[in-house]
């Protein structure tokens, strides 16, 4: 099969032929049908999170089931299926305690003995890129990174449901738990911030603060249901935002992953509001927040993939869809094939773009 291989950070990918193992006891052969190009994988291309090299990167996608091994009962063959990074073993504590995406079990993994995933041609080994090396024609996972959806659902659209749309959704609906007529602000308005915006609308908030630098993408915040918009680069942001929701906002979600926007989602909170960080802050960065703000009951909070409950939300936010409540459509920048894989990781790192999506069809 075709697939995007990195070599070593800092480094264009590149198309080679890899090959792809049979289906083991728990796990999926997946035909690839798209793949998301998301600013995660970004971050291990540009070498900010470290990774075993050679990988195949690629985490938001959607295909159709080809195989499946001995011990799969769930799916089988021409299922059309979400994969997640976040594959979990269904039996921990976090699994039965409803976190599944703080799953680390080692039951998913391959035994140390078996041969790998991935491998080129002159049989080197391809370290598997979050549980799901998605920037490939096909995808060999486990039964657990993987779920069955409505054939109805185009799947282009399906693969941003694995990661920036379960993400963003997830801090509204899970993390925030976010009521009607509360207010919200949105920091970052690519992929994941569009998801978390479109996500306040549908939960009801009454004010809903889109913040971005770029102009186009506040726009497309305000298509997918920002009330308001703000310029990230104004002198008075916070002081805007203070105005617009009289005192701060309940909810701050930061999608951006840098550590004074972190600062803005705790800044903008009124007394006893709630702070969600999405974006992955680089190892060695630190977030600085006075402590005596503290006092006023505010709360920070972590998140992973939107504390989504996977087999239960993603065939939701795949109704919501189908039913016109999600919006999908506006997120989409362009379709591309695997061969422009390395444009799209530019134009992400000019910011202008929302989700370069690969159509494998």
């Amino acid at each position: 099969m075709k697939a995007a291989v990195l070599f070593e950070a800092k480094r264009p990918l590149e198309i080679h032929d890899v090959r792809i193992d049979r289906p083991g006891p728990r796990e999926v052969l997946i035909r690839t049908a798209a793949c998301g190009v998301c600013r995660s994988d970004l971050h291990f291309v540009d070498g900010a999170y470290p990774h075993v090299m050679p990988t195949v990167p690629g985490h938001e996608a959607a295909g159709v089931v080809e195989a499946v091994g001995s011990e799969v009962t769930r799916l089988k063959p021409g299922d059309h299926v979400i994969t997640f990074f976040t594959v979990f073993c269904g039996a921990c504590e976090y699994c039965v305690s409803g976190r599944p995406s703080l799953c680390i079990d080692s039951s998913t993994r391959r035994p140390k003995d078996a041969p790998p995933r991935l491998s080129l041609a002159d049989g080197t080994p391809v370290a598997h890129f979050l549980n799901l090396s998605a920037f490939a024609e096909q995808m060999l996972v486990h039964e657990q990174a993987c779920v069955a959806i409505d054939r109805a659902m185009p799947l282009d659209r399906a693969a941003l449901l694995g990661c920036a749309v379960m993400t963003g959704a997830g801090a509204i609906f899970r993390d925030s738990r976010v009521s009607p007529g509360e207010s919200v602000a949105v920091i970052g308005c690519g992929g994941i911030g569009l998801a978390a915006v479109n996500a306040a609308k549908i939960a009801g908030a009454g004010t809903i603060v889109a913040i971005d630098p770029v102009p186009e993408k506040r726009a497309l915040a305000r298509k997918m249901g920002a009330t308001h918009d703000l310029d990230a680069t104004a002198d008075d942001l916070v002081k805007q935002v203070l105005k617009l929701s009289d005192g701060g906002v309940d909810y701050a979600i930061e999608a951006v992953g840098r550590p004074n926007t972190a600062e803005l989602a705790w800044n903008v909170l009124r007394r006893g509001g709630t702070a969600t960080i999405l974006g992955m802050i680089a190892p060695g960065q630190s977030v600085n927040i006075p402590g005596p703000s503290f006092l006023t009951g505010k709360k920070l909070q972590g998140s992973l993939a939107g504390s989504m409950q996977f087999p239960i939300d993603l065939p939701r936010l795949v109704r919501m869809y189908l039913d016109g409540v999600l919006d999908l459509d506006t997120m989409v920048a362009e379709r591309i094939a695997l061969a422009d894989i390395n444009q799209a990781f530019d134009k992400l790192r000019q910011g202008d773009t929302v989700r370069s999506v690969i159509d494998f069809a």
